[in-house]
C-alpha cells in the first residue's frame, strides 16, 4: 500500500493549528495532556501511533515530548487522562506525555503532534527515532497538527 496523505486527520479542541498552547500543557506548569481527535483512518490500518516532537529545540534531532503506540485504528479521541494506547519514552527520560519547556528567551517553538496509521503493529515502546527507522515502511498515512509555545 502506498503512502496516502489526504484522509487521515488530527486536531485538538485544546489548541488551534499553529496556535499557542496554554501554559497548563507546559511541562513545568501543569503538564496536562491535550485531547486529540483523529479521523479518516485508512481501511486496513492495524494500529495508530502518536508522536509529539519539537524540531526547534537546540539539539541535533530536536526534542521528543511524547510517544504513544498501540492505539486501536477505530479510536477517534485520545483523552487527556492517558487511558488510550501504550505510552513510550520522551526525551525527559520519562514515559508518556511531557509538555513544552523551551529554554527561556529561545523564541517560539513548534510542537508537531503527528498521527501515523500503520499496516503492522509496533512492538514495544521505541523512541521516536527508533520508530521512524523501524516502521517507516509500515506507515500508510500520516498527518499532523502544530502548536506553538515559548518561555519569555
Amino acid at each position: 500500500m502506498g503512502l496516502n496523505i489526504k484522509d487521515l486527520a488530527i486536531s485538538s479542541a485544546d489548541f488551534s493549528d499553529a496556535g499557542r498552547l496554554d501554559d497548563r500543557f507546559a511541562y513545568d506548569k501543569g503538564n496536562e495532556q491535550p485531547v486529540l481527535e483523529i479521523s479518516g483512518v485508512p481501511d486496513g490500518s492495524v494500529e495508530l501511533a502518536v508522536i509529539c516532537h519539537d524540531p526547534d529545540a537546540p539539539l541535533a534531532d530536536g526534542f521528543t515530548h511524547w510517544t504513544l503506540y498501540g492505539i486501536a485504528p477505530d479510536t477517534t479521541t485520545i483523552p487527556a487522562d492517558g487511558s488510550i494506547g501504550r505510552p513510550g519514552p520522551n526525551e525527559f527520560g520519562e514515559t508518556g506525555y511531557a509538555g513544552p519547556q523551551p529554554p527561556p528567551g529561545h523564541g517560539t517553538h513548534h510542537y508537531y503532534f503527528w498521527v501515523f496509521a500503520l499496516d503492522r503493529a509496533v512492538d514495544g515502546t521505541p523512541t521516536r527515532r527508533e520508530f521512524v527507522d523501524q516502521y517507516a515502511d509500515a506507515i500508510t498515512e500520516q498527518n499532523r497538527v502544530v502548536a506553538t509555545y515559548s518561555n519569555s
